[in-house]
């Protein structure tokens, strides 16, 4: 019996995994041997250089010195891990002042940590999205958002992308609600029209929860008298790794209390910890008025007025964005291809991740190639 079982699931794997790969769907891992734009990647038997267009480290932060610095002080002080979640003995004095600065940063009364971002959004939705809350959940938020929702015991209305008069009709239903969105959406690196829907929750008394996380160039959000919860990752723009909650103390407090993905997991390393804490207080500076400045730049090369360091190419078709993604690779550069179910059917993309560590030239680099794959598509299309 135990062997008819096995091999029932390895029937049922085989079938799966051809399902996936005769979609155009398949993945695999992909070492990445280096830092910042800089690296290898595996090349037959030997290495390839590339420059890297892949990466979340908005600013470079990852290797900046200070950063370094701090993880390697916090693991000659408290050793490589926590040893248990926050509320059992695996709060660091560098945990609570990671917190205060969060607070003091996104002008809050309270911030708490969690091992993620994925982790952040999950452990807010879950706790507060009780039953009889209605949430709203723009339909291009984050996979963690989605989660979140699923897992909460709220009703859930997904409106179609950035509709803020569909947000205020759906809040005319009486009862606790809440409005969920990304800051800065990941797949296609627009903005929300963050302002417009805090003044949809004040109005009618809704939360706002605000996932932050690739908002690395927005400016501070107009949020009137509206209440929210600003949801963040130390991954991206502080370049180490958690997330983060920040807002009114009595729901920072709450989410505590019922977060399950906060009460039940190993807190936070001291090196993470402590490297985004450094991270902060660079990006709160004038070197980090600094690197933004040059982020900005380098997005005004590849798509001026663009609001994000996310700038997607959509081919629609999955072979198609292989395809380019393998060309740009020839050419040394790594550009990821994005495929559904990450994206939605038919929209297949080259997504291009810049970091303030970019060099002009390098961001010249992708703009030539880029025009030389559109050309190119253009000539298979009149059949030359």
């Amino acid at each position: 019996m135990r062997l008819a079982t096995a091999t029932a699931w390895s029937r049922w794997a085989e079938r799966e995994g051809a399902r996936i790969r005769a979609d155009g769907r398949w993945r695999t891992v992909r070492d990445f041997d280096g830092a910042g734009p800089h690296g290898r990647v595996p090349d037959g038997d030997g290495y390839r250089s590339v420059v890297s267009f892949a990466s979340n480290d908005y600013l470079g932060l990852s290797r900046h010195p200070a950063v370094v610095a701090a993880a390697h002080d916090a693991l000659d002080r408290w050793g490589a891990g926590s040893g248990s979640a926050r509320l059992v003995t695996g709060s660091r004095p560098v945990h609570s002042e990671l917190e205060a600065e969060l607070a003091e940063w996104k002008g809050t009364e309270r911030a708490a940590l969690f091992p993620t971002g994925f982790a952040a959004n999950l452990g807010v939705l879950t706790a507060i999205g009780t039953a009889g809350t209605h949430i709203l959940s723009d339909e291009r938020n984050h996979a963690s958002i989605v989660d979140g929702c699923r897992l909460s015991r709220a009703d859930v209305t997904v409106y179609p992308h950035g509709d803020v008069g569909s947000v205020e009709r759906s809040l005319r239903r009486p009862g606790r609600a809440l409005v969920v969105t990304d800051a800065v959406f990941s797949m296609d690196g627009d903005a929300a029209p963050v302002a417009e829907l805090s003044e949809a929750c004040q109005h009618h008394g809704a939360l706002l929860v605000l996932d932050e996380a690739h908002a690395v160039l927005s400016p501070e959000p107009a949020l009137g008298d509206c209440q929210v919860l600003r949801v963040g990752t130390l991954s991206k723009t502080l370049g180490a790794l958690g997330g983060y909650v920040a807002g009114p103390a009595e729901l920072v407090d709450l989410v505590v209390n019922l977060a399950r993905p906060y009460i039940y997991t190993t807190a936070s390393t001291p090196a993470d910890t402590a490297a985004a804490l450094a991270a902060v207080r660079v990006v709160r500076s004038p070197e980090g008025d600094e690197l933004r400045s040059r982020l900005r730049a380098n997005v005004e090369l590849l798509s001026p007025g663009h609001p994000s360091p996310i700038v997607s190419v959509v081919l629609g078709d999955e072979g198609r964005a292989m395809d380019a993604s393998r060309r740009l690779l020839d050419q040394g550069l790594l550009v990821p291809a994005i495929r559904p179910p990450t994206v939605p059917a038919h929209s297949a993309r080259l997504r291009i991740t810049l970091s303030a560590e970019h060099q002009r030239a390098q961001v010249e680099r992708i703009v030539s190639a880029l025009a030389a794959l559109a050309a190119l598509g253009r000539d298979h299309s009149s059949g030359g």
